[in-house]
């Protein structure tokens, strides 16, 4: 329905809890090279449990090369310099959003090449840096599931 686009990654158990997150929702998880980590990591198994046999996690070379595989409908940019609340567009299957690393984000270059209108933020209070990254994917996943009406869930 939905791909997870992480942006060289850096923390095991924060893409351990996003591989969850998309067995869950039936999200593709797509992890853009350099990785911070092994993807045999303890830390990664432990927070992704089991569910890795059940979510679709695929690893690319560039973000050039998982596009080309993803051919999103719509690509979305998450970042805290983004110009429009996550709340606020219109989402679809086939949509995709990626992601940066926990410590620095997405390389303007990166925020570039998505139309401003797709740069998209999470709201916090004024004094915040950022939001877990893990939990960042799933409040974005779950408001495009919701507009989707939970579509393949089993309620």
């Amino acid at each position: 329905m939905f791909s997870v686009l992480l942006y060289e990654p850096e923390i095991p158990p924060n893409t351990g809890n996003i591989i969850r997150l998309c067995a869950n929702m039936g999200a593709q998880l797509h992890l853009i090279k350099p990785l911070g980590f092994d993807l045999d990591d303890k830390k990664l198994r432990r927070a992704g449990l089991d569910y890795r046999e059940w979510a679709t996690v695929r690893v690319h070379e560039s973000l050039v090369e998982s596009l080309d595989a993803i051919q999103p409908q719509q690509l979305f940019a998450l970042t805290t310099k983004g110009e429009r609340s996550y709340a606020e567009p219109q989402y679809a299957a086939g949509d995709a959003f990626i992601f940066g690393p926990e410590t620095r984000g997405l390389p303007l270059s990166v925020r570039e090449s998505v139309p401003v209108e797709n740069r998209l933020y999470v709201p916090m209070v004024k004094a915040s840096r950022s939001l877990n990254l893990s939990n960042a994917v799933a409040l974005v996943l779950y408001e495009a599931w919701r507009q989707c009406g939970f579509a393949g869930s089993g309620r």
